[in-house]
């Protein structure tokens, strides 16, 4: 397998791994009562048929990370290109999916006035395990 499609498979586990904190992060924050406290009506459960279309979306996503770190020239800040990719789901889950898919309103904001900084939040922990994950699979 050439490398470029090496380093595409690892970009995709690597977001489904990111993917997977991500949903621990969010499961433990309704299991604490965070979300309750802060006013967010956000729920995560970690069953399998609830986290398994999450991490396979987790996975497409990363596909657009790896056109960040496709070419060997690009194969710096991982990490850092994780945080600023994970932007691009942010805004399609706050401006195309909640609004037009679930119907909670423009940026989430019927679950809760802080529900879109939870969102990116979210999502920000996507890109930073992502990136980090791809790095420490692909090595040097």
């Amino acid at each position: 397998m050439p490398k470029s499609g090496a380093l595409f498979a690892v970009c995709i586990v690597a977001g489904m791994l990111g993917t997977l904190v991500s949903l621990v992060f969010f499961w433990g924050c309704t299991e604490w009562g965070v979300f309750n406290f802060i006013g967010v009506n956000i729920r995560q459960t970690l069953t399998t048929a609830a986290v398994s279309p999450k991490l396979i979306i987790g996975g497409i996503w990363a596909i657009g990370y790896f056109l960040t770190v496709g070419t060997p020239r690009q194969r710096r800040h991982w990490v850092r290109k994780g945080l600023w990719f994970s932007i691009l789901p942010s805004l399609f889950a706050l401006f195309y999916y909640h609004p037009y898919i679930l119907h909670n309103g423009l940026a989430a904001t019927s679950l809760g006035l802080i529900a879109p900084v939870v969102i990116i939040i979210g999502n920000l922990i996507w890109g930073l395990f992502t990136g980090f994950f791809t790095r420490l699979l692909w090595g040097r």
